[in-house]
């Protein structure tokens, strides 16, 4: 059974011990005499609801709301006042302040009150759980633990408490932009509305107008007798995510940044205005401000849609997240399938590190997928894989050709062992040069210090 926090702040010694003897025996209740020591207590630990009256001596009940709002902002809160001031109530009440109550205070009436508060919380962290599950099971690209990762997550948290925010999403293709904007949905406050997803590039530049913002009947040749409701109608209450945003045609522009600035449309063909409440992410592959220079996208449409950016790096700029990543995919791909694995072996999750993603996350899940299938276990091999014999040493391709060794193999050497020779010559110079500083010597070579680590100890004495 859940236990709830309560905090009553009164200088009313009486008030203080009554309320608390009438709701200790369901409710963790605190006292304090001064907002001060309410809000010092709450830097240790907030409590669920917090019961504040208004007429407190030194910092009152006013200025404390706007302090715990700022600073706790999912504490709902009850002012007590000791007169039915109602300017004082409305002040409260748009400082964000959830009910109050009027002394003499009526215990049946505050319980009330607090039942109804404390559903809110319910449901509140109710909602709360469905959003974290549906991240952890369907956003993988927020797996991994790099810093460029971390931001991107810090990032979505903060843009998804605002209902209406535009947001831009840039990054190569296949590194999860989709999966970004779903996570700022469902983290949101539209979570229970729809997420309405467009491919802009897949829409003929002369319909997309239409699919937009949709058309009345007869509107143009080729248009249904009963008219259609556009993409932005149906995701009222929701979002609507536009990808490859560069693809719109400048008239299409226009009118995309018309519906930001004010919520509000036409349909193709009617000249009555409509207005809704739908919050637009945007991402694209492209380079917008290149574009804007070429007079092939508008540079005010570009500002509005991106008052919120968020650069998506490609996965090769985030290779400690490699591995994660393709252990999240085997997991769930070992489980599709119904296979018993024991894991990824040693050397496979090392060629995985090295690989150049060109397809990003898209293309390691791919990788992950086919190899889970194919595979016959009990680990998942390179072979499984069929990534291709370059890879591996792909971050030694910054050094120059030839440099000491022949392009090709003389007769009756391995072209394996012939790379080997020349990345073992390489790592052992990058020793020297760094005086046996591993972490300096993995960067001068392009290699993540894990990687480099492993291989010194496969081919250095």
């Amino acid at each position: 059974m859940v236990t709830y926090n309560l905090y009553i702040v009164d200088d009313d010694e009486a008030i203080r011990e009554g309320v608390t003897m009438a709701l200790e025996t369901v409710y963790r209740v605190e006292s304090f005499a001064t907002a001060e020591d309410a809000l010092s207590a709450m830097k240790k630990g907030s409590p669920d609801l917090l019961l504040l009256d208004i007429g407190l001596p030194g910092m009152d009940g006013i200025e404390a709301l706007r302090k715990v709002k700022n600073t706790w902002p999912d504490v709902l809160v009850v002012m007590i006042t000791a007169f039915d001031d109602v300017d004082t109530v409305i002040t409260t009440m748009k400082l964000g302040a959830y009910d109050y109550v009027v002394k003499p205070i009526h215990l049946d009436g505050l319980e009330v009150t607090i039942r109804n508060a404390l559903q809110t919380i319910r449901m509140r962290k109710e909602v709360q759980l469905l959003q974290e599950k549906y991240l952890r099971e369907s956003i993988p690209c927020f797996v991994g633990d790099s810093q460029r990762i971390k931001d991107i997550m810090d990032t979505v948290k903060m843009v998804a408490k605002s209902q209406d925010t535009p947001v831009l999403i840039l990054g190569e293709t296949g590194t999860g932009k989709e999966l970004i904007a779903s996570a700022i949905h469902y983290r949101s406050p539209n979570f229970s509305g729809p997420l309405v997803t467009v491919n802009c590039s897949t829409i003929p530049r002369d319909l997309i107008e239409s699919e937009l913002f949709g058309y009345e009947g007869g509107a143009f040749s080729g248009a249904r007798s009963s008219g259609k409701r556009g993409l932005i109608e149906e995701a009222e209450g929701g979002t609507l995510f536009l990808d490859e945003v560069g693809d719109m045609s400048l008239e299409a522009q226009g009118k995309l940044l018309r519906f930001l600035e004010g919520g509000e449309y036409y349909r193709v063909g009617c000249p009555k205005k409509l207005k809704v409440q739908t919050r637009v992410v945007s991402a694209t592959n492209k380079n917008l401000e290149g574009m804007i220079r070429q007079g092939l996208f508008r540079s005010d449409l570009y500002y509005r849609i991106g008052v919120v950016r968020i650069q998506v790096p490609s996965l090769n700029e985030h290779p400690d997240d490699i591995i994660p990543l393709a252990r999240y995919f085997f997991v769930q791909f070992a489980r599709k399938f119904g296979k018993t694995f024991t894991g990824i072996a040693l050397e496979t999750e090392e060629a995985l590190r090295c690989f150049q993603w060109q397809g990003n996350i898209r293309e390691l899940r791919n990788v992950i997928e086919r190899g889970t299938l194919v595979s016959k276990g009990p680990y998942l091999t390179v072979q499984d894989l069929s990534l291709g014999t370059t890879s591996a040493t792909e971050p030694l391709g910054r050094a120059a050709p030839g440099a000491g060794f022949p392009a090709l193999p003389p007769d009756g050497i391995k072209l394996t062992e012939v790379l080997e020779q020349a990345e073992r010559h390489y790592m052992d110079e990058a020793l020297k040069l760094t005086a046996g500083n591993e972490s300096r010597a993995a960067q001068l070579l392009g290699m993540n210090h894990h990687t480099f680590r492993y291989r010194r100890r496969k081919l250095l004495p």
